[in-house]
């Protein structure tokens, strides 16, 4: 049963507005750091490693285990835009996330954390289908973005599996990142002229 839920909340149609967000890619593209599939790779990768990924999994982790940490999930985004992205798909995802079980919106890797500890999801389970969610998101931007082809995305969701599974696995992970690049693309995001996406 478990993992039929998971399937579900990782799925992009489960409505967390995630197809909504390119987490500072956008500008990346414009700006022409990412301008084919090996950029786009290992952009992403760092992004999973150095940045969100490993950060909402720490969070996540937490949240399942009963920590209160809401506001600190809050106050690590770097950026407004960035901060808008987790609270926004935090809040849908508590929202669709009610036909399980009732969560108190926060930002979004607390939310999943919340309903999985209720909905007795194990975590590690949890937090795989949680950064396939991520990852497999900022694939389709790049599609869109770059552009790249449906097969080229799924070359690149294929190269990010050990690092998903990397993170996923971590026995003790730390919040915290360095990926600086990422942060500031989703900072020049936030003034650049024709957006397609939110972050």
């Amino acid at each position: 049963m478990s993992l039929l839920r998971l399937l579900t909340w990782a799925s992009p149609a489960f409505p967390t507005g995630g197809y909504a967000y390119s987490h500072g890619l956008e500008w990346a593209v414009e700006a022409g750091d990412v301008t084919n599939e090996r950029q786009a790779l290992d952009w992403i990768d760092a992004v999973m490693i150095d940045g969100t990924g490993r950060q909402d999994a720490v969070l996540m982790r937490l949240a399942y285990a009963g920590e209160d940490v809401a506001d600190l999930a809050a106050a690590t985004a770097p950026s407004s835009e960035r901060r808008a992205e987790t609270m926004q798909q935090g809040a849908a995802f508590a929202l669709a996330g009610a036909v399980w079980g009732d969560i108190v919106a926060a930002a979004y890797p607390v939310a999943w954390g919340r309903l999985a500890r209720q909905q007795n999801v194990p975590i590690d389970d949890a937090v795989l289908a949680m950064l396939h969610a991520l990852a497999a998101n900022l694939v389709s931007a790049a599609v869109r973005l770059v552009p790249l082809g449906q097969t080229a995305g799924l070359r690149i969701l294929e190269a990010l599996e050990p690092t998903i599974l990397d993170i996923t696995h971590d026995p003790a992970p730390e919040l915290g990142g360095a990926c600086f690049r990422s942060d500031i693309a989703a900072m020049r995001h936030e003034t650049q002229h024709t957006r397609l996406f939110r972050s």
